[in-house]
């Protein structure tokens, strides 16, 4: 059986790449994955021209928002669904094929929809869960990149019983870093973005997908 981190090991030997998980699933980073100068001119863009949207869930019979602003952009015919939320994507932005574009070299894979999500300060987060919808297939690959303030990114095991579950593995996001979920990532682990009284930058995530 392959071992997941060999799917990432033709196109990135010259890369910086932090091995942050190999059980049960890969989860790997490339923290400067885009140069500062290259991270600024997209945040830039990606708060500017972006059609951000403040989505809601049911909580007890009443809408809540969503701690945060999202986005969905793909291919026309590829909606995408969860906690109870339809997305219809929007078409394509040039600079979203354009990081697609690098991505897609490391991880030799094809990508068709992102999500993305807007925590505009720390009262702006993600409660624990996994990208395990079904429309993304078993074991997908989920291409994270970050852009603006560093947060923590934290992952847990989904077996209580795993030293995991109650150790987190937590990660700094930083401007410009690019983070892998591969294999059983999605079957086996939780990961949330928590919410922090401190002071942090308005944070912009990609969430790359491909959509079955």
């Amino acid at each position: 059986m392959t071992n997941q981190l060999d799917l990432f090991d033709r196109n990135s030997a010259s890369l910086n790449r932090e091995i942050i998980l190999n059980d049960d699933g890969a989860v790997i980073l490339y923290r400067h994955f885009f140069n500062l100068a290259e991270s600024d001119d997209i945040l830039n863009i990606l708060i500017a021209e972006l059609e951000w949207k403040q989505e809601y869930i049911k909580m007890y019979g009443k809408s809540i928002p969503i701690p945060r602003l999202t986005a969905w952009y793909g291919d026309a015919d590829k909606p995408y669904r969860y906690s109870g939320i339809k997305m219809n994507p929007l078409a394509w932005h040039p600079i979203l094929l354009d990081i697609k574009s690098r991505i897609e070299t490391v991880c030799d894979r094809s990508f068709n929809g992102v999500l993305l999500n807007y925590y505009r300060d720390g009262n702006d987060g993600m409660s624990w869960h996994a990208d395990d919808e079904r429309e993304l297939g078993k074991n997908p690959v989920i291409g994270s990149v970050s852009f603006g303030g560093t947060r923590k990114f934290s992952l847990k095991h989904k077996n209580v019983e795993h030293p995991n579950n109650k150790q987190l593995v937590d990660v700094d996001l930083t401007h410009g870093s690019l983070l892998l979920m591969t294999g059983a990532c999605q079957s086996f682990w939780l990961h949330r973005i928590s919410k922090t009284k401190k002071y942090v930058k308005p944070r912009i995530n990609l969430t790359f997908r491909f959509i079955e």
